[in-house]
């Protein structure tokens, strides 16, 4: 396990690592998640084999720490990747990035687009304020405390064992702080960064989450989108074959 510090107090944020060629891809989770739970299977297959690959846990989650004075925002998150990189000596990495992690993902890019040569995006957060069915929005709908108190373990509760496996090992105070930062968005908003992007960006959307709001313009902006079949948000699990030809770059 590496690690490196992201903030004025020591804390550290920690990643897995595999040995390969660059330029190394970096995998990004979602709120309430962890990094090698969702992509490890994935940087195993055979067609992604003999490159660098890190495992990225951001603030707040799995390995990572979990400062109580740290914002959580998506360029807070965004800051302790870059961090991670740049300890690890990660210059132009694909980035693979779920969820809210391609939120952080676009920032990141944004941001310091020397430590970015790509985007692979999954169903990742693009604007502001999403719809009530939204993970993020159940959870920002408590007051902090409120769910630091009680929401988070009735968050629990409701989510479903695949992703509360991985949301118990979040610090609440940081998952409610980070699905709120996720809710207010960047300042442009992801969309709009994503769309500006000089490199190589890829969005892969499951099936059955429906059309992807805002599908022309991202495509005539240069990023090539993917709808993937019979999978859902997590179309790393549900379709793993069309996810592996999207990092690629075959499908």
């Amino acid at each position: 396990m590496q690690q490196a510090t992201f903030d004025t107090r020591g804390s550290r944020i920690r990643w897995t690592e595999v040995p390969g060629a660059e330029p190394a891809r970096v995998y990004l989770h979602g709120l309430g998640a962890m990094s090698a739970v969702y992509h490890a299977h994935i940087a195993a297959r055979p067609e992604l084999a003999g490159r660098r690959s890190l495992f990225v846990d951001l603030p707040g989650h799995g390995t990572s720490d979990r400062p109580q004075d740290f914002g959580y925002t998506l360029e807070d998150h965004a800051d302790a990747v870059a961090a991670a990189l740049d300890a690890a000596g990660a210059v132009g990495a694909e980035l693979i990035a779920h969820s809210m992690g391609g939120a952080v993902a676009v920032v990141l890019a944004h941001r310091r687009p020397d430590l970015v040569s790509r985007l692979v995006l999954t169903e990742a957060n693009l604007d502001a304020f999403p719809p009530p069915t939204a993970g993020s929005s159940g959870i920002a709908a408590y007051g902090e405390d409120e769910f630091v108190e009680g929401g988070y373990a009735r968050v629990l509760e409701t989510v479903g064992p695949l992703w509360a496996a991985t949301m118990r090992l979040a610090d609440p105070r940081a998952l409610h702080r980070s699905a709120v930062g996720l809710r207010t968005g960047s300042d442009p908003v992801m969309r709009t960064l994503l769309e500006r992007l000089p490199i190589d960006r890829v969005f892969l959307q499951g099936e059955h989450s429906g059309e992807l709001v805002g599908r022309e313009d991202l495509e005539a902006a240069g990023v090539r989108v993917v709808t993937v079949p019979g999978a859902g948000h997590n179309v790393m699990f549900d379709n793993p074959d069309a996810f592996v030809a999207a990092v690629t770059g075959t499908g």
